[in-house]
């Protein structure tokens, strides 16, 4: 089993967006993300820990401006606390080994789905294709990634 941890390493390689975003709990703006409109085969990992945290099987368009999913690839890697900065009650999404900032989770995805929508900074997330998973250490993940539509 892999460990997955938050390291001064790691830390130190975030470009500043990624450290604002992940470390000083900041927001990216609305449809700037470089995931937003990735439609590959994968998963998304914690930028810091590498914890797989979503999978491409479960991305949709929800229109918000940050990538959205239905739910987590493994929901113990995402933590979620309730958030009442901005005068408003949300609930955000933090990765359990790497603390990181991920965004914040709502009631309003597809109910077909679960009816929950992950919105998610990509300066979050890193990106593994499906034709890198095995070779990352993410293999067990293959079954839930399919190409997305």
């Amino acid at each position: 089993m892999p460990t997955y941890e938050k390291t001064e390493e790691a830390i130190s390689k975030l470009s500043l967006e990624e450290y604002r975003v992940t470390q000083q709990n900041g927001t990216e703006r609305p449809g700037t993300g470089k995931l937003l409109y990735n439609k590959s085969p994968g998963i998304y990992v914690d930028i810091v820990s590498g914890e797989p945290l979503f999978a491409s099987a479960d991305k949709y368009e929800s229109g918000c401006g940050w990538p959205s999913f239905t739910k987590p690839i493994e929901p113990a890697h995402v933590t979620e606390l309730s958030d009442t900065t901005l005068g408003m009650v949300r609930t955000e999404v933090r990765s359990t080994h790497g603390d990181s900032h991920l965004g914040h989770v709502f009631p309003d995805g597809p109910q077909d789905r679960g009816g929950l929508r992950y919105c998610i900074n990509s300066a979050s997330l890193r990106f593994v294709h499906r034709d890198d998973m095995a070779a990352e250490g993410y293999g067990d993940y293959m079954d839930q990634v399919e190409d997305v539509v």
